[in-house]
């Protein structure tokens, strides 16, 4: 699987010419999956901002579902353990790209293990995962406890996809625990190596080949 792991989605001209690079073929002739399982777990989020996200109504803000993608289906990771893996596999293996919204990255992790896509990524070679904030941080091995919302006393270990964690929104306006001085004191606490990432940054992954695409700020803790 290739990796496009954002803060705020596909904000500028150089992180959507990645992506291009990542699918391979314009966005045009690709078929993509939306997940907004994250959100569940989020208090801040409601069914109001998945039909936005789904809908493409956030004021001056182009969502993961507006790229001008070929098709765009849902896939509601809640449902697929009632539903059995013969049946929504193959919507998975179909697809060029999977998009994972924001939300609650350890509620996220969860219901990829639960539903059994989590098992299912080692095969597709060939898709791309376009996260955003959550969606990129539950590919990670840990979250940090700043990002911990669903059930506050579990653990903030995600599905280790990638050696690295990602602390999102950088120096985003008005968000008092995203602050670069926020991130240098959460990075120590991670146990590993880490990214701080704004809303114009994202890091691809492909071929054991790690890259930070960036028209923003950014930062980099070895660990």
């Amino acid at each position: 699987m290739k990796l496009l792991l954002t803060s705020g989605g596909v904000r500028n001209p150089s992180i959507r010419a990645e992506l291009v690079r990542l699918l391979g073929k314009p966005i045009e002739e690709s078929g993509a999956l939306f997940i907004p399982t994250a959100q569940w777990g989020q208090p801040m989020c409601s069914p109001q901002s998945v039909y936005a996200s789904i809908a493409g109504e956030w004021p001056d803000q182009e969502g993961l579902c507006d790229l001008g993608w070929a098709s765009v289906g849902v896939l509601e990771l809640t449902a697929l353990p009632s539903i059995g893996a013969d049946r929504w596999t193959s919507w998975v293996r179909d697809a060029d790209v999977l998009l994972a919204d924001g939300g609650e990255a350890v509620y996220l992790a969860h219901w990829m293990r639960e539903s059994g896509l989590a098992g299912l990524l080692p095969e597709l070679d060939d898709t791309v995962w376009v996260g955003v904030s959550a969606g990129s941080m539950a590919m990670t091995p840990r979250i940090g406890r700043l990002f911990v919302d669903w059930r506050p006393d579990g653990s903030d270990e995600t599905l280790g996809v990638v050696d690295f964690s990602i602390f999102p929104h950088l120096d985003y306006p008005g968000w008092a625990y995203n602050t670069t001085e926020s991130a240098r004191a959460w990075a120590p606490t991670i146990g590993g190596p880490a990214y701080a990432i704004d809303d114009q940054t994202a890091i691809s992954v492909a071929e054991g080949e790690v890259a930070v695409i960036s028209e923003g700020h950014w930062e980099h803790f070895p660990g």
